[in-house]
């Protein structure tokens, strides 16, 4: 019953339209004053969670990804996937998906890759007949692999509230993110095939693809700079997100040389804004966190699953049934800070790997964006090309099946999520 009044009031005032936040921090609060008639701890709580050096990534990792964005690296990288495949049939949403991969690794949001790329992408590929419904869908997928692609915000989210490492997680999501990167493209390639509408356009020839991969080559080269550094034990994830940094501004003032100082100022700001927003959220995260422990609410959950007598498979697929309706609903911050907290010591007394579950959870997470009512990565596509919101959600449909597919592979093979950073040194 416990298990129930909590949910239902955090989800009530989610629903209302108040901040996560707040959501998170009056439900704690409402909490600690029934049960323990005070919440002066509270403020230890918080300072607690935020006094991590692990924090630094985030602004870091946001400015980088302001700056590239700012630096206008991403009509090279597009126009380097179109040249290089873009005769192929199907290419043009192969080119989509490889700069949707390759931008994920430097914005590390879904949103920002959807928006960017698709304002790209978009008018290239209908220029060239490409089905707009197809461009539709395959733009608001790709977008999402911003999600489990390093370096992932909601993946560093995971990592601070589960107290997983960040670096094991980010490599972690390399190969299920490319591997996923190649089912789409496989699917486009199989759709063009199937579909003689699809149009290409000629080869561009040698010449012009060595000079589209001289001229993204900056871009390209962002995430090995950052995450192998990680991989060979070179430096941490917090210098890394520093090092990005760094990257970011040396390729916009040395080499694109188009960064101004209210271009800087521009992204400060906004990186100011958003971590702060994150910063807030952890604060609440803090405090719900306190206050269900406090009612032993995990521990219930593990003893209802003790009884139910389920085994480590049969409590992820319930819990990624659970987490897949939810993403119908709220956003994944929402799901990760609501879940994670409550599931964590049911998961640990079952001897689930963390960082496999945290990978799982991403691929969940990312079918979150594009499934409505609330997926948003179709309201982003929606609002950069006034299509029908239908259209929207009938181009990406297929993909909602095919990452159903991928989230089955993953946990039928985890190793294809572990083999990476356990083989980095990264333990359990």
């Amino acid at each position: 019953m416990t298990i129930f009044l909590v949910f239902a009031g955090l989800i009530l005032l989610l629903l209302t339209g108040m901040p996560i936040f707040a959501a998170l921090g009056l439900t704690a609060t409402v909490i600690l004053i029934l049960f323990e008639g005070k919440i002066s701890p509270v403020a230890d709580t918080v300072y607690a969670h935020l006094d991590k050096p692990i924090l630094m990534t985030i602004p870091l990792f946001v400015f980088m990804a302001q700056i590239m964005i700012k630096a206008k690296v991403i009509d090279d990288l597009y126009d380097m996937a179109h040249t290089v495949v873009g005769h192929i049939r199907g290419g043009l949403g192969v080119a989509t998906v490889m700069s949707c991969t390759i931008f994920a690794a430097i914005s590390g949001s879904s949103v920002a890759t959807a928006l960017s790329i698709g304002s790209s992408a978009i008018p290239q590929m209908k220029r060239f007949g490409f089905p707009e419904r197809d461009a539709l869908g395959v733009i608001a997928a790709g977008g999402t692999l911003g999600i489990l692609i390093p370096p992932s915000g909601p993946m560093i989210l995971y990592a601070i509230v589960s107290e997983v490492s960040i670096g094991a997680l980010f490599l972690a999501g390399i190969i299920p993110g490319v591997l996923l990167a190649l089912i789409f493209s496989a699917y486009c390639v199989i759709r063009a095939t199937q579909n003689p509408d699809f149009k290409s356009p000629d080869w561009a020839g040698w010449p012009r693809i060595a000079s589209a991969v001289r001229k993204s080559i900056w871009a390209v080269m962002a995430p090995p700079v950052v995450m192998g550094g990680i991989y060979l034990g070179i430096f941490t994830a917090s210098e890394a997100a520093a090092i990005g940094s760094l990257y970011a501004l040396f390729v916009a003032v040395v080499i694109y040389r188009n960064l101004g100082i209210r271009d800087l100022w521009d992204c400060t700001y906004q990186t100011m804004r958003t971590s702060m927003m994150v910063f807030m959220i952890i604060a609440g995260a803090a405090m719900f966190g306190h206050a269900i422990t406090i009612i032993r609410l995990p521990n219930g959950v593990a003893e209802a699953v003790a009884a139910m007598g389920l085994g480590p498979l049969e409590f992820i697929l319930m819990v990624m049934a659970m987490i897949f309706v939810m993403g119908m609903f709220f956003e994944s911050i929402a799901i990760i800070l609501i879940t994670t907290p409550i599931l964590l010591p049911t998961m640990v007394a079952l001897d689930v790997d963390l960082v496999w579950y945290g990978v799982l959870l991403m691929i969940n997470l990312e079918l979150a964006m594009i499934t409505p009512p609330v997926g948003m990565n179709l309201f982003v596509i929606k609002g950069i090309t006034n299509a029908p919101l239908s259209d929207v959600v009938r181009g990406a449909a297929p993909y909602v099946v095919l990452m159903v597919f991928g989230l089955a592979l993953m946990i039928l093979v985890p190793g294809l999520a572990t083999w990476l950073p356990y083989s980095a040194g990264f333990g359990r």
